[in-house]
């Protein structure tokens, strides 16, 4: 079997530009959803986003950390797991924390500026912790990443979204109502689609690399859950929020880690294979943990 360190998946220019797009329209559908006073409220009682922000820009990269030297993995597939500890948010995060009855207006909230902040701490994190963890520093040292080229590729695709989104709802809020739901709905259909045939495409490299990667995402999605759930109970957090924090902090935005794997690592195997991986288990994690909790009402 081929080192999964040297393998390089199939995925064509062509498809990163669609990936990108489909990331943008997904964030432009979330954006859909907030306006500059739902960013105000939370300054005003700023302490459970600053405890998610730090759950994930800060506890996640280090917890991450510790997981590597203890299992010490493959180095593409350690630096597959950094790179998604650095992203921010997932996309659906939104969507679960409502079905597990938490603050909804904390999740989108967090996702907005967690995905702003992400142009200057997804490349710190990667470029920082990367080179901590010796197996990965080897591979950021052939790497010509450059955090100003990864600061314009998550503007582009996340924070422009971002903010052409907010301003149709300030601007047009009856239009936005009426696309708001559509284009979720769709934006949703289509970014699953494109992973499925992206899958296809590179299915018996999955098949056979899968299972080195399986129990190792579980176990890092795991460790994020809980440093979320850990964060927002050491600050005294309602169980309304700490939901939000926790899945806010287990569901990563992992179309942005492969758009950042195929855009600066050249689709490395190990990196790819994790992060993909990732975008398949923090759905089925997520939604299983939303359900538990859509039990039982939350306190605020």
């Amino acid at each position: 079997m081929t080192d999964i360190d040297t393998i390089r998946l199939n995925f064509s220019p062509e498809s990163l530009m669609l990936l990108n797009a489909i990331l943008a329209i997904v964030m432009f559908s979330i954006a859909l959803d907030l306006k500059p006073s739902d960013f105000k409220a939370l300054m005003r009682t700023p302490k459970a986003l600053l405890t998610g922000m730090a759950s994930q820009f800060l506890v996640l990269p280090a917890l991450t950390f510790a997981m590597l030297l203890v299992t010490n993995p493959r180095p593409s597939i350690a630096l597959g797991l950094i790179l998604v500890a650095s992203c921010p948010g997932g996309n659906i995060s939104n969507f679960i924390t409502h079905r597990a009855g938490g603050n909804s207006a904390l999740s989108v909230s967090m996702t907005g500026i967690a995905t702003v902040a992400a142009i200057f701490m997804t490349p710190f994190n990667i470029a920082l912790w990367g080179n901590l963890y010796e197996p990965t520093r080897a591979i950021l040292r052939q790497t010509t990443l450059d955090p100003v080229s990864i600061a314009i590729t998550v503007f582009f695709m996340l924070i422009l979204p971002l903010a052409v989104g907010v301003l149709t709802n300030v601007r047009r809020p009856d239009f936005a109502a009426r696309i708001r739901k559509t284009m979720q709905r769709i934006s949703m259909a289509i970014f699953i689609a494109f992973i499925v045939l992206a899958l296809a495409a590179n299915w018996s490299f999955f098949l056979s690399y899968a299972a080195a990667v399986a129990g190792l995402v579980i176990l890092h999605n795991g460790l994020a859950l809980t440093g979320g759930f850990l964060s927002a109970s050491v600050m005294r957090l309602s169980s309304y929020d700490r939901r939000a924090i926790t899945i806010e902090t287990g569901i990563q935005n992992s179309g942005l880690g492969l758009v950042l794997i195929f855009a600066f690592f050249g689709g490395l195997g190990g990196m790819a294979v994790a992060a993909a991986f990732w975008g398949i288990w923090h759905a089925i994690s997520g939604l299983a943990l939303a359900t538990l909790w859509s039990r039982r009402e939350a306190q605020r």
